[in-house]
């Protein structure tokens, strides 16, 4: 199917968000060993790599976010209380705004450190700001910080789902699963 509907996400929803999730986990690793890796034609191959994904998760979620909106949600499980409506519609909206403030940060130190690039080798990267090294600096230092929210929030994400799967028994976790179907 390809519609969400009450019940269960549909396949472009499903699509969306495994490929966005191993992206995203892809970048964790990536954007580490870049930071960390000594000056070096690998270190500058690292960080091409985490800037052309970190931009084709930005141009994802573009399209996720239209999909979503023409598309309702499947409803929350009747018996899930209030507090916990509460907290997964509040987490995956930071989900969603920590998709979007990530690349950002990232094209924002990119741009401010004056370092021409091309997505994928093929798509300029067009500057968001003037080069400045305090600019730069800070947007780096933002980008971390939000990387580690980040990891904190898909680790709440990622504990509710199995949670939800194997403690409470219920189907939250099972419909946004790519094999099943309603």
């Amino acid at each position: 199917m390809l519609h969400n509907d009450g019940n269960s996400w549909g396949a472009p929803a499903k699509l969306f968000h495994w490929l966005m999730a191993a992206l995203i986990f892809a970048q964790i690793p990536l954007g580490i060993m870049a930071a960390s890796w000594r000056l070096s034609p690998t270190k500058l191959n690292l960080f091409f790599w985490h800037k052309s994904t970190g931009m084709l998760i930005l141009a994802l979620l573009a399209l996720r976010l239209l999909w979503r909106l023409a598309n309702r949600a499947p409803a929350l499980p009747a018996d899930m209380p209030a507090w916990e409506r509460t907290g997964a519609r509040a987490s995956h909206a930071l989900l969603y705004a920590l998709m979007l403030a990530l690349p950002v940060t990232g094209w924002i130190v990119n741009s401010a450190s004056n370092i021409p690039f091309r997505i994928f080798w093929l798509i300029p990267l067009p500057a968001i700001v003037a080069p400045d090294k305090a600019v730069a600096d800070y947007a780096a230092l933002v980008h971390r910080g939000l990387f580690v929210l980040l990891a904190l929030v898909l680790l709440a994400h990622i504990g509710a789902a199995l949670r939800h799967h194997f403690v409470k028994r219920n189907t939250v976790l099972a419909r946004m699963l790519p094999w099943t179907t309603r």
